[in-house]
Formats: C-alpha cells, structure tokens, sequence
C-alpha cells in the first residue's frame, strides 16, 4: 500500500490524503453545552469545548502514560508541555515498554492511552474506547479505524545512518555489501519491531518487501563479520527520526539517508483505553497532541507529524524544523499486515539459519 500526496511540497511528511482540514473551535454558547461525558466520542459529544473538557480532566487530577521515552520523538519535552499546561501529573509508566507489551501489562498498571505500531493496534482493538480529535478529517483515511478506535500520530521512514569520516554515503542497501561498512540493526529482528522494519527496509523491491532478499543481505554481511552491534558500526539502519537526532547532535559524525530504493514507511498510532482510570485526561491528552502545538513537538524530534499535510496547506506546520527532516525519496510504502505476518514468518524460520 502507498501514501499519495496531494502537494509535492508535502513529500517530506510521511502523512498523505487529501482529506479537508478541520479543526472545531469549541466556542459553543453555555446554554447549548452537553452534560459532560467523560467516555465519549468526541471532544464536542462529551464536553462541548475544549476549556470544559481540561477542567474536567483537572479534577481526575492525573494521566497515566505507557512505553513513551522521553527521547523519544521528543516526548520528554511534549509530556512536560502537557503537565504545565494543564496542570496535570503525568504518570510515565514502563517507558520502555513495547507496542505488545503495553497491552499485556495494561491490566496491571492501568494505562489511559496508548501509543502503539498500527499492526499492534489492530488486532487490540476491542481494547479502545472510540474517540475522534478536532483534526480528525486532517488525518489520512487509511491510517485511522473509522470508528475512532485508533488513529495515526507520527510516521517515519526507515533510513540508513553512517559516519561520513569512515564510509562513504550508500545509496541503496546492497552498498553496505562493500567493504569498509560495519552495520548495526536497531535490536533483534525477531524481538524488535525496528530491527524487523530494517531488515524489511533491505527487502524491499518493485514496491513490495521480498524478505529472503534482506536476510540474504545480512546473512552475507555476518559471514563478513561486518553486521555488529552498534556502538562499534559506522552504520545503522534506524527510523530516520532516530538517526536524523543523533545527526543533529553530532553534524560532522552522522548522516542520515533514506534510498530511493527502499522507501519503506511506518506510522505510530493512538488509542484510549476502555478501561482508562482518567478518561478525560486521556482525551485531553489526545488533543493536545494532534493540535498545532502537539504536532509541531513531535516534528521537533525528527518525527512526520499525521497533520503536518493539512498543517503545511494552513501555514501552521513549522516549516523551518520541517526542512531538517532527512529528504525523503517520494511517498512511504507502507506494509500491508498479511505482507508483514508472510515476512514475520520467514524471519522466524530463516534468520537463525542465515545470520545467526
């Protein structure tokens, strides 16, 4: 499946569709206000306005969070803007924690929200209380349930990072084959959905992940005693957020480049949970980060915010922070979920062998 655009302009956002920008005001007369209900599916259904919905999310007084580092695409610096503004605490519950583990601990620690991989979230579904934000029409058709259960936040593209003072700049996967890259991946493909992604990032081909490919490649680069792990590569395939951080951080160490040839592409998803101890808080939170000022601090961390197409056609996407996103080689290819469990089911039975 492939993202369109609808703006050339709008190629550096992994965020597609054409879909009309709107964003409620919430300026609805006292008098015409709905009684207040904390569980439903919109800011205007349960609150009225975004003032009524924040006064009741004040006196639940809290928001508990999961699986959010604050390093994150920037979520330490979103979290405090969240607490300050709203005078709300936070809860940061197993930072850690990955998209299948925020499910299976829920019972327990009783998250509000999640922040979830969209496979993740859709076969957890029956988990989330519906709910659409204002900028719900901003956000691309096919990456939101149409009932609200879940909806895209942030993308990405898988990319390459290296030291430009030890290799030169690959421009597809098959260069890493060369000599002089040591490559690292983002984790355990078989454990890691990073890890996963890159080796499905070197798959790709005509547009479709053909996973034998990435494994060959990987296979070849062990054998060379060149796939290491990442404190000791000058390579390392991450989500082009993380490398283009570690770039910003080290400008004459690190370079990020995303092939043409493997513009593989992946979205981050929201949810509220049914069973969210402060369900207010938890829509609250939603809003916050789908608005203008929410979006804006995810590009800040390198992320491709979801409204950022429908922000760009405003005038409110930062346009100076989106400019040092990594250029991107056109619209994401998107994995479809039976193309992802094919692929996941090779790896668990040819990674060991090829690679070790």
């Amino acid at each position: 499946m492939t993202v369109r655009t609808c703006a050339a302009a709008a190629a550096i956002l992994a965020s597609a569709g054409c879909g009309a920008s709107s964003t409620d005001s919430g300026t609805t007369e006292t008098k015409d206000l709905p009684p207040i209900n904390a569980q439903a599916g919109s800011m205007k259904a349960g609150f009225g306005s975004i003032d009524r919905l924040a006064e009741t999310a004040r006196h639940e007084g809290e928001l508990n969070v999961i699986g959010l580092p604050r390093d994150w695409v920037n979520y330490g610096e979103i979290i405090d803007a969240f607490a300050d503004k709203y005078d709300l605490k936070v809860n940061q519950l197993e930072p850690g924690a990955s998209s299948g583990r925020e499910l299976d601990i829920a019972p327990r620690l009783k998250p509000d929200v999640f922040d979830l991989t969209m496979d993740v979230a859709v076969a957890g579904a029956d988990r989330f209380a519906p709910y659409k934000v204002q900028g719900w029409n901003d956000l691309p058709d096919h990456v939101k349930d149409p009932s609200g259960g879940w909806y895209a936040l942030y993308g990405g593209y898988m990319s390459i990072g290296y030291d430009p003072r030890a290799v030169k700049p690959p421009a597809s996967f098959a260069d890493l084959l060369k000599p002089g890259y040591r490559v690292a991946l983002d984790g355990d493909p078989l454990r890691s959905a990073a890890a996963f992604d890159g080796v499905m990032a070197a798959s790709m081909r005509a547009g479709a992940p053909q996973p034998e490919q990435g494994v060959t490649l990987f296979g070849k680069l062990k054998q060379a005693g060149r796939l290491t792990e990442p404190a000791k590569a000058n390579v390392i395939v991450a989500w082009d957020h993380l490398n283009a951080a570690r770039g910003a951080a080290h400008p004459d160490s690190w370079k990020v480049t995303i092939p043409r040839d493997a513009a593989l592409g992946g979205y981050h998803v929201q949810a509220i949970s049914k069973a969210a101890p402060h369900p207010a808080a938890a829509r609250l939170w939603q809003e916050f980060l789908y608005s203008d000022e929410g979006q804006n601090l995810l590009q800040k961390g390198f992320a491709r915010p979801a409204r950022g197409e429908a922000m760009l056609m405003k005038g409110t996407l930062d346009t100076e922070q989106a400019a040092k996103l990594p250029k991107a080689p056109g619209p994401p290819v998107l994995m479809t979920i039976p193309q992802a469990d094919a692929a996941k089911a090779y790896l668990r039975k040819e990674w060991a062998k090829s690679v070790g």
